[in-house]
């Protein structure tokens, strides 16, 4: 790979804010609008950047496939996992207000908090598992 230097420069510049942008709308999602698709997408579109400016395999460094993988198993253990704990605590799938036995608030501030983790942590894997599988393709000659 040719080494840019201005697509280098900016997406250091870009990469932080990003990431940061993304945080903010998975952890404020259950507030207003956003949430964790929205910040999955996000975070994925810094990865992409990274793999832009400084080359997909430096991109597999920083962000490992293998781990990557884990994150899109464990996004969906997070999202189901929330909703199998409201079936054992006896009320139904994803019904958040048994979470918290004292305030059934608070358990629907939990329970909404933890699918949105879900949806995030599962959703940014899947984005940089596609990138990552088109941008190593071999191209025909």
């Amino acid at each position: 790979m040719k080494h840019q230097s201005i697509p280098r420069v900016v997406s250091k510049l870009f990469i932080p804010p990003i990431l940061l942008f993304a945080l903010y709308v998975q952890f404020h999602g259950d507030f207003g609008p956003g949430g964790g698709f929205q910040a999955g997408v996000i975070f994925a579109a810094a990865v992409v950047l990274y793999a832009l400016g400084f080359g997909v395999e430096a991109a597999k460094s920083v962000v490992k496939p293998r781990v990557v993988e884990v994150l899109v198993a464990l996004g969906v253990l997070i999202y189901a996992g929330t909703g199998l704990v409201s079936l054992y605590l006896g009320s139904n799938f994803l019904d958040y207000g048994v979470l918290d036995s004292h305030d059934p608030a608070q358990g629907q501030h939990l329970g909404i908090f933890l699918v949105e983790l879900g949806v995030g942590t599962t959703v940014a894997a899947v984005m940089i598992t596609i990138f990552f599988a088109f941008a190593s393709r071999r191209r025909l000659q």
